[in-house]
């Protein structure tokens, strides 16, 4: 059974967000304190984290930086607050989604149900191919990237990203083409999501990775 934790300090929510996942057939665990939520996922083995911003003890913003190296499913944001910099900061930290409250639970429902059908495409073995780019090796079959023979791990959005780049090397897109091809006409957000994106595969996997063709957009240059 698909898993999912939880992390809330308004209980009301918590529960209605509890509730509508379990109708669903969803196993879900809820917490009121940041503090708790690391060693909580170091405990169980959850496909999906719904992420509250403003918690006790720690933030949302601080567990997402502190938790996204450490686990590859999605990671989903929800705050009160509806500023671009809060979508941009929660982003550039690692999350895969962000919905700002209030909100229709039945919108949360269809984004977790998108996310992890995403995640567990993403997981479930296909083919043995492989894509080799510099000194990165991709292998699609595990959603495993590695650099020099480390493995460095991805989240969702940022390995669909570089596979879709590196299955098209030498070729200009723009962010609206890619922000389509990725995250769909059905995400809420814009295409300079597709900046932060690339800026984060940029500190991981080298700066020079992914060229900025001004006025253009983006290339993965071989």
């Amino acid at each position: 059974m698909t898993r999912i934790l939880i992390a809330e300090d308004d209980l009301e929510i918590a529960y209605l967000e509890r509730d509508y996942l379990e109708m669903q057939g969803y196993q879900v665990d809820v917490l009121h304190d940041g503090g708790l939520v690391e060693s909580q996922l170091q405990k169980e083995d959850y496909q999906l984290l719904i992420l509250d911003v403003m918690l006790p003890n720690k933030t949302g913003y601080d567990i997402c930086r502190d938790v996204r190296d450490q686990v590859d499913f999605p990671i989903l944001m929800v705050t009160s607050k509806q500023e671009t910099m809060d979508v941009v900061r929660g982003l550039g930290l690692g999350a895969d989604d962000y919905i700002s409250k209030p909100f229709d639970p039945m919108e949360l429902v269809a984004r977790v149900k998108a996310h992890l059908s995403r995640y567990q495409r993403f997981h479930k073995p296909v083919n043995k191919e492989e894509l080799t780019v510099g000194n990165l090796t991709i292998y699609l079959e595990n959603w495993k990237v590695e650099k020099d023979g480390k493995e460095i791990k991805l989240p969702n959005r940022e390995f669909e990203l570089l596979v879709y780049l590196a299955k098209h090397p030498n070729r200009v897109f723009s962010k609206e083409h890619l922000f389509e091809a990725i995250w769909g006409y059905d995400y809420v957000g814009d295409s300079a999501t597709v900046t932060v994106h690339v800026n984060r595969l940029r500190d991981k996997l080298g700066a020079d990775l992914i060229e900025t063709v001004w006025g253009a957009g983006y290339r993965l240059t071989v």
